[in-house]
């Protein structure tokens, strides 16, 4: 089981990373309910070992690429942030570590394995994973485009993924560039 999650979360992260077009210091938000993927409601029976399975999927496939992960917490850290301080060197930091059922196991898993790990209140990530109807939409870049993934479950829970593009300011649609998108 363990494993078969470590796969699903490390292939749900590469075809983001491919789909979204993210590049080398870009950012990926990621909300994980490890409740949910192991078939339980959303909040109610917190996992850390299926959360750190999920986790290291996640990391290798976003370190390959040299992508950051923001890890979301849980409704009780008011859905904070836990991320690598070099990605967010001028944010103001908040003075909270998360645990499994304050803030969340994957949250948590973030922390313990981040090598400078910081809390920030907010941020606006290139694109993201919601793993379990986290609700991560509060931390993308405006415009957030869904994405329909191929690989949409990690172990029970259903994913939801999503891009950025740029506005489209000033004029119709018809007037942008498609290798912005």
């Amino acid at each position: 089981m363990h494993e078969d999650i470590r796969n699903q979360a490390k292939l749900v992260t590469e075809e983001i990373i491919k789909v979204a077009g993210l590049k080398k210091g870009q950012i990926l938000v990621v909300g994980c309910s490890s409740s949910e993927a192991c078939g339980q409601k959303i909040g109610s029976d917190s996992n850390l070992e299926v959360a750190q399975d999920i986790f290291e999927g996640i990391y290798e496939a976003t370190q390959e690429n040299g992508i950051y992960i923001a890890a979301q917490c849980c409704e009780h850290l008011n859905r904070a942030i836990i991320i690598e301080r070099s990605a967010v060197p001028y944010h103001e930091v908040c003075n909270v570590v998360p645990k499994p059922k304050a803030g969340g196991s994957f949250a948590t898993t973030a922390y313990e394995r981040f090598s400078d790990p910081v809390a920030i209140e907010e941020i606006k990530a290139d694109a993201g994973i919601d793993i379990g109807d986290t609700l991560i939409g509060m931390h993308l870049k405006r415009v957030a485009v869904p994405v329909r993934l191929e690989n949409n479950k990690i172990g029970e829970a259903h994913v939801v993924a999503a891009r950025v593009r740029p506005k489209f300011i000033g004029g119709a649609r018809a007037n942008y560039d498609e290798d912005l998108l």
